[in-house]
């Protein structure tokens, strides 16, 4: 079994892998911008793959334009929030509840819809700067009928800190970490599905 485990680890590290080198090339085509806006948009709202892949892909090509890309990232990600919240807000029945049943996250879902209960600021800032599923917090935050204001300053500060601190790491260290990345890129896309996995238990057991 715990082979098994392994073996399904490594397989979706190795479709981040591809997807790496496929997304390295947009660094080097006028459509860069619009492919890392797209991802972010959608991210936040239905598409399961998280914009930090492109982002990253792009800040190793072209370190010094890593802050512009995090700016845009983070544009895309706050819009796609919105209409995360739309759907959560008009369209539920027909939208999002088949985005929240195709992940098998409904639990996941009513646990965040009664934090909004307590705190709707902090668990939308918390969600976003970690591997917790964001689209998660921008439906429900629509179904539970928070407040469209608190959603957009609460994302645009994570988001915007998540991005800029990615985009800081390679326009400082530029080459450097490129060829560290590169080394030891299968580790980083392991752990990462493991903290992306952690998030989906962990929001699970928040009170």
């Amino acid at each position: 079994m715990e082979s098994i485990e392994k073996e399904h680890i490594t397989r979706k590290a190795n479709h981040i892998r591809r997807l790496y080198d496929w997304t390295v090339h947009w660094a080097e085509t006028p459509h860069s911008t619009w492919a890392l806006f797209i991802l972010a948009f959608c991210e936040s709202s239905f598409f399961p793959i998280p914009p930090d892949v492109l982002l990253i892909a792009l800040a190793v090509a072209l370190p010094s334009k890593s802050f512009k890309y995090a700016l845009v990232c983070s544009a895309g990600s706050v819009l796609g929030g919105c209409f995360g919240y739309l759907i959560g807000y008009a369209f539920f029945e027909y939208v999002g509840r088949p985005i929240i049943s195709f992940y098998n996250i409904t639990d996941v879902f009513n646990t965040v819809s009664t934090q909004y209960q307590s705190n709707a600021f902090m668990a939308i800032a918390v969600a976003g700067f970690t591997p917790i599923p964001y689209k998660v917090f921008t439906i429900s935050a629509g179904v539970c009928k928070v407040n469209i204001f608190i959603l957009i300053l609460a994302s645009a500060l994570s988001r915007s800190a998540r991005f800029f601190l990615i985009a800081g790491l390679f326009y400082v260290f530029g080459p450097k970490i490129k060829i560290f990345i590169e080394k030891f890129f299968n580790i980083f896309t392991i752990v990462f599905i493991i903290l992306l996995i952690s998030g989906f238990v962990a929001i699970k057991y928040l009170k």
